[in-house]
């Protein structure tokens, strides 16, 4: 069985549940996020999938 999983929406989760989590920190998740994004775009590495 394969599952295919893509960076970027694993990325989206984390941070909305951590926002849930700790409200407070709502502003450095999202500045996280925004730099892993940006990583990601510049390295190439959306293109790739995990695939369990």
């Amino acid at each position: 069985m394969n599952i295919h999983l893509s960076l970027m929406p694993i990325l989206a989760l984390v941070a909305g549940i951590c926002i849930l989590i700790k409200p407070k920190l709502v502003s450095f998740i999202v500045a996280l996020y925004l730099i892993a994004i940006g990583l990601i775009g510049i390295l190439g590495l959306g293109r790739f999938g995990l695939h369990l």
